[in-house]
């Protein structure tokens, strides 16, 4: 075993942890391999997201194919719902489904469970074509990862909704 700087505690010898952080383990080569990783697969994400979105719509905003996206898994929302999900406001919400409803995307309907609210659904146009580019996403990574064992993508799949899950915390 070779000598990597770290007294075992999570800490590299030779002083204090950077930051004030006594024993946290964020000196660990680990956390440091995994925050350069996800700092270069969310800015390819995000480069990803805006041309998905423009497969799917020219006029589509970036930030709006997440909401596409979770209505094509779970159907038909409430707004309040999308927001808590995606993680932002009711004003940015409600400008960005306006855009959608404006695009034929998404329309609004009355919730059977409470006449006060309206539900958010894909149109037949928006499942069409969310479908045809979440298709094409997914043969984009069959093929970039063509020579992964199948076992190890499905691995990756629970490993990354671990921490999607852990990030929700």
């Amino acid at each position: 075993m070779h000598d990597n700087g770290n007294d075992g505690r999570g800490v590299a010898s030779g002083g204090p942890p950077s930051g004030g952080v006594a024993a946290s383990g964020v000196d660990q080569p680990a956390f440091l391999a995994l925050e350069r990783e996800l700092t270069v697969l969310l800015r390819r994400a995000r480069a990803n997201q805006g041309e998905m979105a423009r497969e799917v719509h020219p006029d589509l905003e970036s930030a709006a194919y997440g909401l596409l996206i979770r209505l094509d898994e779970c159907g038909r929302q409430r707004a309040t719902e999308l927001a808590a999900y995606i993680g932002v406001g009711k004003a940015t919400m409600s400008r960005q489904l306006r855009a959608l409803e404006e695009l034929g995307l998404v329309a609004r309907e009355p919730d059977p469970a409470d006449g006060r609210a309206w539900l958010v659904a894909l149109t037949q146009e928006g499942q069409d074509r969310v479908r045809r580019v979440r298709e094409a996403r997914r043969a984009r990574y069959a093929g970039r990862l063509a020579d992964w064992d199948p076992r190890e993508v499905g691995e990756l799949a629970r490993l990354l909704q671990q921490l999607n899950r852990g990030m929700e915390k």
